[in-house]
């Protein structure tokens, strides 16, 4: 017990080390490269990778309107433990006002189409100003958290943005993401510790039942295959090899 103890603090210590390489080589060769922060557990990784090693990464957040209370919290921990600014973007008003008065304040429950309009004014769009002028943007997305992210490389093109993207756990496993939380003490969201594996806005996500896919939780009233929100669209270009990054 204590060997395989051993054996997977060196792996999770490899495993930092090749995430953190690869986002010294993104700050290097990226003047204004930027991470994409939901405040997930797999972005509050990257965060306190970015915090500790005083990478120049810049960190935003898009606040829908609709995220819960706790995630609004963490967001001011951030600010507190790391010292590091977050910038928020919010959704147009108007775009908000008028989704509202042609379909209701919860229309998303009643189609995909509806669901999809929803997240487009309250995430699509203000991502695209987000990512506007950057030379880079790194998400904490992993192969392993749903059918719809199978196919997530570390490095990709993202076509929508004309941007490199990087995913530096994609292929971490959960376990392995929440090693690293609780071996560096990193503050997460108190929802995670109430089932909630994936954390969006409020009326959109639920707890999973034992057994669920980590990604069960998120809009549980489509299928599958329809669980993403358009913030990462897919199929991404051909992935770009940089020499010297782990891959």
């Amino acid at each position: 017990m204590l060997l395989e103890m051993i054996s997977a603090g060196k792996s999770l210590d490899r495993r930092g080390a090749e995430a953190l390489a690869l986002l010294h080589r993104i700050g290097s060769q990226h003047a204004s490269a930027t991470l994409a922060s939901s405040f997930g557990a797999e972005d509050m990784v990257l965060t306190n990778l970015i915090a500790r090693h005083g990478l120049p990464i810049a960190i935003f957040t898009l606040d829908t309107g609709r995220l819960p209370g706790e995630t609004y919290d963490l967001i001011d921990r951030v600010h507190a433990h790391y010292a590091l600014p977050v910038e928020v973007y919010c959704p147009d008003t108007r775009a908000i006002e008028s989704y509202v008065r042609d379909n209701g304040v919860n229309a998303f429950y009643r189609g995909v189409e509806l669901r999809q309009s929803c997240c487009a004014i309250r995430k699509t769009e203000p991502l695209a100003r987000a990512l506007a002028g950057r030379s880079a943007w790194i998400s904490g997305q992993r192969r392993a958290q749903s059918a719809t992210r199978s196919a997530v490389d570390i490095e990709e093109i993202d076509a929508v943005h004309a941007l490199p993207k990087f995913n530096p756990l994609a292929d971490w496993s959960e376990d392995e993401v929440w090693t690293y939380v609780r071996a560096h003490r990193v503050p997460y969201n108190p929802l995670h510790d109430l089932g909630f594996p994936s954390i969006g806005c409020a009326p959109c996500t639920r707890a999973i039942h034992p057994g669920e896919d980590i990604r069960a939780g998120r809009w549980w009233w489509e299928s599958a295959d329809h669980k993403e929100c358009g913030l990462h669209r897919r199929p991404l270009r051909i992935p770009v090899r940089i020499e010297g990054v782990p891959a």
